[in-house]
């Protein structure tokens, strides 16, 4: 036995007899030590990898790396979803170096989630041919925001053999400029995605689209890549990563038994009577007396600051030997830390989840979780930093008073038993769909194929549709997608050709509006002088950045002086001292309304719905509480606009019997349901992985649609990240866990770890902890196996602008093929209107805007002619300066007047021979559609010569040097033909819904148009 292990059994053996300690401990459970597995590969190595192999020890691979690579090598996508430290990234590195043996132009593509993976693995790369001759070896960069100008250069025109970035750069830089990056793409062979667990939520929406996105490229290049995922251990890998790529499910193999060997590792539960932090400062003292090498691992920054600055101040010898690790360091700084750890330098870190991926700071004894991670696939994750060389090992979770830490406290079998939770992501969020479809027709045109007709439908098929057909991208027949593709045209982001069958995005580069962390446009957060320290999601916004706010940003604190929603940013100062002694808390009120039920079944004597819901969420002041034990300090009320965003959720009914029940137990019902609402909350992280801050809920006693008291859990981000999806489907589970959670914990009257909620808008009042037991209690006498509703569905009021799908009919949720979903976009079904009588108006000016000092005074231009059509008598009649009251006194005879910057210039002109308000007449300016469209302006010329092959026949500058030349006739004639073009394309645009013009690229453009 080493000193180590002699170590680890010591500190136990302490720990159990600490007459502080001691008895806090509710459970010990030992994970036996488990031995390597080995296999040789259905295909041997050659014998340079075999020699790399020798180079590490290495004579066999573990049984999952050998079948993992054998899967690879054969051009089939794989994912490996194992522990901690079995050897991952030989999975991958073997097969890609072997690859470059055969061919020198091979490219390789990984993906990390964070910078310091990328270092990290680079190094592990280098390491492997490192005996190689240089010219030999496949050369390895990193390409991210660390990445200098030059070096950038570099690698996009000599692109190395093994690529290592991560999502933001591929978005940013690689896809929106995939011209420069044509080398690489054409020869790139495998794209390898590291901790692909992580990209799950929002983050996981971002990156369906991403990958889509990059598929969509590499198929331009003429190219297929294989797709190596690494995963810690989640409970639906495959469909994750299937998920994620929309490749098809056949094609993506999972392997999941560990090879690797494991050495005995402890698993210590502790529940303190005093904080969590004060229990881990005692627990790593003692780790340090005995010089374990030990990680702990905390909630928050500030608790990870906190905790290195009181332990080095009581560490005495061991205080230049104890290091805060989290984001926000300055990447060297970051590195050094990495180093002295794996060198044994230092002998503890402090960290956030920021070392909970696979950077390497070698091989450690001890493992102190403050809070229980959120999920059991990351406190298995941050658990497996421990015991990386077999040796003996402990764990130590130091549980806080949140509900699940209580919850695993009361019931620590479970935690050994469950699975791993499910990693649940919405492929087609359509928030972040649109966003992303934008970036892709920015990066290459959307082939869509044949146009659809007016209706909508495609027309029926002829022998010269078969090519165009053919031409058409892969998914035409994706709803989501159609439907995102229709809004973008309406909203003028995505424009067709003049044929209609390819589609082009109006911003040449959208990439930048688009934060793959949030589904929201995001808001900065500046300080006085206009210095950026950071963002923050939109719909988080007023939660978090309203007024008065208290921010923490990279351990400091600001206080937000003002939020400018249209400016999107949020102003922050420093207070006096640079902290203040409370925190905010914000208050306000929710309303939900049901959209879409897509599912129902009934369970616990209650019917449970999945469904879209649109919400309300109104910010109505806010707490100010002390640090040092939560005590209120005062509320500030704010006025604030409501936040209204659709997404995804979950609801079930109480019974009036039920409430009825409740209420003659002199118990208060709504207090019983906000607990209740409260508690499933935070339970549901059990179920699918997630944090409660992505939830959130409302409980009503009366819902006006469910026509009866209900509680609503829904995903809290626009479009839904698929968490209260899963929830539904693990409904029994829900409620079981609930029921456990409330009965369980030992408060009277409710608590942080049951009934309480950190983010009630109310101040967790009403709240009846014992209504809610009293209740699930009801719920419970009437529970049966679940099962789906295939009667009437619920009835809705004013379900006529509710869909209910019932369950024989209602859709089921498919996974899309591979690529990037591209349909043909239907042209919308309208009745042309007409005005019974209409004008098509120009005028040209007698003085230049230079001459009167300006286009604001254009009232003194006066009128050299004007030219009016009259739909009625199809005629053009032209009108001089000593004419304008004739011709003005007309227009009150139209319905309605067509111009082309009409309102901003001609009116402007006309003014000076009137006093009515010219602007109140039934006017359509082409320009001022055109312009709120596109965001900028398009010339009459463009738009004439693209629709009709009809440019102007002059300018308003030759129109003034005829007037000055007397040419009258001249200025009548080009006034004329200016009006007729405008006539034609008001015609044109009514009857077909586009005109044309030309983009910057030479391509001619629809330009979606409803003249009303």
């Amino acid at each position: 036995m080493n000193s180590g292990e002699q170590g680890i059994g010591e500190y136990l053996a302490a720990l159990m007899a600490s007459p502080r300690l001691g008895e806090q401990v509710v459970c010990h459970r030992v994970l036996p030590q488990a031995d390597a597995h080995t296999a040789p590969n259905r295909r041997p190595w050659p014998a340079a990898i075999r020699d790399l192999l020798s180079m590490q020890g290495i004579n066999e691979l573990y049984a999952h790396q050998a079948l993992a690579t054998d899967i690879i090598r054969s051009g089939r996508h794989v994912v490996v979803a194992t522990p901690t430290a079995s050897g991952k990234t030989l999975v991958y590195n073997l097969p890609v170096i072997e690859r470059f043996l055969h061919d020198k132009e091979s490219r390789a593509l990984y993906l990390f989630p964070l910078k310091a993976l990328a270092q990290d693995q680079l190094k592990n790369f280098r390491q492997l041919t490192a005996h190689w001759p240089k010219e030999a070896r496949p050369q390895a960069a990193i390409y991210d925001g660390d990445t200098t100008p030059h070096f950038r250069r570099k690698i996009r025109q000599s692109p190395p053999a093994v690529l290592m970035t991560n999502p933001e750069m591929l978005h940013l830089s690689i896809l929106p400029h995939h011209e420069q990056w044509a080398v690489f793409l054409a020869s790139l062979q495998y794209i390898v995605v590291d901790e692909v667990h992580t990209y799950r939520g929002v983050l996981g929406s971002h990156m369906a689209q991403l990958f889509r996105r990059l598929l969509r490229i590499c198929a331009l290049y003429g190219i297929a890549p294989t797709f190596i995922f690494c995963s810690a251990t989640v409970g639906n890998p495959g469909e994750l990563c299937r998920q994620l790529t929309g490749l098809p499910e056949e094609h993506m193999q999972v392997v999941t038994q560990s090879g690797a060997p494991q050495g005995k590792r402890h698993f210590v539960f502790l529940n303190p009577e005093e904080s969590p932090s004060t229990a881990a400062i005692q627990l790593l003292q003692s780790a340090l007396a005995r010089e374990l090498r030990t990680i702990v691992y905390t909630q928050s920054r500030k608790m990870t600051e906190l905790i290195s600055v009181w332990v080095g101040q009581k560490s005495g010898p061991f205080r230049e030997r104890i290091s805060a690790y989290r984001a926000g360091f300055l990447p060297e700084e970051r590195r050094e830390i990495e180093a002295r750890m794996n060198s044994g330098d230092l002998l503890a870190v402090i960290t956030t989840s920021a070392l909970e991926l696979g950077i390497d700071i070698g091989s450690l004894d001890l493992c102190i979780l403050v809070g229980y991670p959120g999920t059991v696939m990351s406190t298995l994750q941050r658990g497996g930093r421990v015991g990386r060389a077999t040796q003996e090992s402990a764990v130590v979770l130091v549980a806080g008073e949140d509900a699940l830490d209580q919850y695993f406290m009361r019931h620590p079998h479970d935690f050994f038993e469950r699975p791993a939770e499910h990693a649940v992501l919405n492929p087609f969020n359509p928030v972040i769909l649109k966003r992303h479809l934008e970036c892709a027709a920015a990066e290459r045109s959307l082939r869509t194929g044949r146009p659809a007709n007016r209706s909508g439908a495609a027309p029926s098929a002829s022998p010269e549709d078969n090519s165009a057909r053919r031409d058409a991208e892969p998914w035409l027949q994706l709803p989501p997608v159609q439907a995102a593709l229709a809004e973008l045209e309406a909203e003028g982001l995505l424009l067709r050709d003049a044929e209609g069958t390819t589609v082009f995005a109006a911003r040449k580069r959208p990439h930048r509006h688009v934060d793959l962390r949030g589904a929201g446009s995001s808001i900065h957060i500046q300080t006085g002088e206009g210095t950026v320290i950071g963002s923050v999601d939109g719909i988080k916004a007023l939660r978090e950045t309203h007024p008065g706010a208290v921010y923490l940003h990279k351990g400091e604190t600001w206080i937000v002086t003002a939020l400018d929603l249209e400016a999107r940013t949020a102003t922050v100062t420093a207070p006096p001292g640079g902290r203040v002694d409370y925190y905010t808390r914000v208050r306000g009120n929710k309303e939900t309304e049901i959209l879409e039920v897509l599912d129902q079944k009934t369970l616990w004597g209650t019917r449970i719905s999945l469904g879209r819901l649109r919400v309300t969420e109104t910010v109505t002041g806010f707490e100010k509480r002390n640090t040092r034990g939560g005590t209120l300090l005062g509320i500030t009320p704010l006025s604030l606009p409501p936040q209204v965003f659709e997404t995804e959720g979950l609801w079930f009914e109480i019974p009036m019997e039920a409430q009825r029940a409740t209420e003659d137990a002199f118990l208060h019902f709504m207090g019983s349901i906000h607990a209740l609402e409260h508690a499933a909350i935070g339970m549901l992280p059990l179920l699918v992985m997630t944090d409660r801050n992505d939830l959130g809920g409302i409980s009503t006693p009366m819902h006006a649609q469910v026509g009866k008291p209900a509680v609503f859990i829904y995903d809290g981000m626009p479009g839904g990240a698929g968490l209260t999806r899963l929830a539904f489907s693990r409904a029994d589970e829900m409620f079981a866990s609930t029921l456990a959670a409330i009965r369980d914990c030992g408060c009277e009257l409710g608590c942080p770890s049951c009934v309480h909620s950190p983010k009630c808008g109310s101040g967790n009042r009403p709240i009846d902890k014992a209504g809610a037991l009293f209740l699930l209690g009801q719920l419970e006498a009437h529970r049966t196996a679940p099962h789906t509703v295939v009667d009437a569905p619920t009835q809705i009021v004013h379900a006529s602008s509710v869909i209910v799908h019932p369950s024989s009919t209602r859709p089921q949720p498919k996974s899309p093929p591979a690529g990037l979903p591209l349909p043909a976009l239907p042209e919308p079904e309208k009745e042309p209107t007409t005005p019974a009588r209409y004008a098509v108006l120009d005028v040209e000016t007698r003085r230049s805007a230079q001459e009167v000092g300006g286009w604001n005074k254009a009232e003194r231009m006066g009128v050299s002619v004007a030219v009016l059509y009259d739909s009625a008598a199809d005629t053009y009649t032209a009108y001089t300066q000593d004419r304008m009251p004739e011709m003005l006194n007309s227009l009150a005879d139209y319905d309605l007047i067509v111009g082309f910057n009409i309102l901003r210039f001609d009116y402007r002109v006309l003014s000076a021979f009137t006093t009515r308000n010219l602007s109140a007449l039934p006017t359509l300016d082409m320009l001022d559609i055109i312009r709120k469209r596109l965001s900028y302006r398009v010339s009459l010329d463009n738009l004439g010569s693209a629709t009709f092959n009809a440019p102007k026949s002059a300018d308003g500058l030759q129109a003034l040097r005829w007037w000055k030349e007397g040419k009258v006739d001249e200025i009548a004639r080009y006034c004329e033909q200016d009006v007729r073009i405008t006539r034609n394309l008001y015609l044109h645009g009514r009857d077909h819904g586009y005109v044309l013009f030309t983009n910057k690229s030479g391509q001619k453009v629809r330009i979606p148009v409803d003249w009303k």
